[in-house]
């Protein structure tokens, strides 16, 4: 999926002269963390957010001398003087994924998204990507997350798949990754029930053995993983 189709269009912006108090109110009246800072013709210039606001804002634990004396500093700063310029962006054509990862490697909750001519056109944030990510997997039903682990070999999902159809039970999707034991691979589908027991006996008679999704990724978390 591409960032165009889950990306927040109707973006609340701020101008680098405003004052720090507008980007306080802004973030509490629209209930969010970050700010794309824009000139009069919505180019990028950088991105302020909370973190921003409350750094420049005096400290509860000042003296009120010294709490008047620093409001009156932060009265005094524009939203350029505490904002990140020239921010990373995204572009409507990049995919969720390459949003996820950037996010994860740069530790931000939200990017701006603009066009060639750099004019932002939408912003996209954690919560956005987890909805997009809950409908694409197929995991928007109450249900659990089954960790089976297979021989590395051709065949074995669709034995799996199988395996789950023929017990009649509904599932979103199948991650699969590595497994620290060589050979082996892990595969994870989501159903849409609670009620495997038959299902788990079935698939050890098959020859497959379990894993509890969350011992595997606190011993190994493996970098990549696929959808199927």
């Amino acid at each position: 999926m591409f960032i165009d189709q889950s990306m927040i269009r109707k973006v609340i912006t701020i101008d680098p002269e405003a004052g720090i108090d507008e980007a306080k109110e802004m973030m509490r009246r629209y209930r969010i963390h970050s700010l794309p800072v824009v000139s009069a013709d919505r180019t990028l210039i950088g991105i302020v957010t909370d973190r921003d606001v409350r750094s420049a804002w005096p400290s509860d634990l000042f003296s009120v001398e010294e709490a008047l004396r620093q409001k009156e500093r932060s009265a005094e700063l524009k939203i350029k003087d505490i904002m990140t310029a020239d921010p990373v962006t995204v572009s409507p054509a990049n995919t969720l994924q390459d949003a996820l990862l950037l996010m994860q490697k740069i530790h931000v909750g939200a990017l701006p998204v603009v066009d060639r001519d750099g004019k932002v056109v939408g912003i996209i944030s954690l919560r956005d990507l987890l909805r997009a990510f809950t409908g694409v997997l197929g995991i928007d039903e109450p249900g659990m997350l089954l960790g089976i682990v297979a021989d590395d070999q051709q065949g074995q999902m669709k034995r799996i798949v199988d395996a789950i159809t023929e017990e009649r039970i509904r599932f979103g999707s199948v991650l699969v990754s590595r497994h620290w034991e060589e050979g082996k691979r892990a595969f994870f589908p989501y159903l849409f029930t609670h009620n495997v027991l038959q299902l788990k006996k079935k698939l050890e008679a098959l020859g497959f053995t379990f894993i509890n999704p969350l011992e595997w990724y606190l011993r190994d978390q493996p970098s990549k993983i696929n959808k199927t």
